[in-house]
């Protein structure tokens, strides 16, 4: 039994934000649980190797375009700028954005040793370079990361005959768009200002 909980306790400990103890309490939970919970979860898990990345936008998807790119409701000429997919998911909650997204799968951190050339920088210019965006909404989280990389695509874009706009900041300085909240997101989105 000590084995079968170090190794649950050392998995779960694997994810983010999860330390010790609450890898600890999760191992507990599981075993306590009944058989049909547990192998509910374990299969939700397996799934996760079926899901691909949108080859347009760079969405999690299990298709080749994601559901955002393949709904014809959209408004094609504005993209919005998001650092990860979950960053979409926090946008969608405000109910206040219709156009297409463009995720980065990540922000620039040479503290990190992440450079543009290791984001969707360039499938990013490809879309813009269509001439059918009119919009370009970045963003990224308000943290010195996500404004570096903010700042690096609007000098990018500047070129471009479109709006480069920053989602304004009802959010807290340091913080990451997942842990918004739906009135915030949508207040940020509604105050955005334009990129010079």
């Amino acid at each position: 039994m000590d084995k079968i909980i170090d190794n649950l306790t050392k998995n779960f400990m694997r994810l983010p934000t999860v330390g010790p103890k609450t890898a600890t309490r999760l191992a507990f939970h599981l075993i306590s649980s009944p058989c049909n919970e547990i192998e509910s979860l374990a299969s939700a898990i397996l799934s996760v190797k079926d899901v691909k990345f949108c080859i347009e936008c760079g969405n999690i998807t299990e298709a080749d375009l994601c559901g955002f790119c393949s709904d014809d409701r959209r408004d094609r000429s504005i993209i919005c700028v998001v650092e990860q997919p979950n960053d979409v998911m926090t946008i969608e909650q405000a109910k206040r954005f219709s156009g297409l997204y463009h995720i980065l799968g990540g922000a620039i951190s040479h503290l990190d040793g992440i450079t543009p050339e290791m984001l969707r920088i360039a499938q990013l210019l490809k879309r813009v370079g269509t001439g059918l965006i009119k919009e370009v909404i970045i963003a990224t989280n308000p943290n010195m990361e996500g404004d570096a990389t903010a700042l690096y695509l609007s000098k990018l874009l500047s070129s471009y005959d479109l709006k480069v706009t920053r989602i304004g900041f009802g959010l807290p300085v340091g913080g990451d768009l997942e842990y918004a909240d739906p009135v915030t997101m949508a207040r940020s989105l509604e105050a955005r200002r334009e990129m010079k």
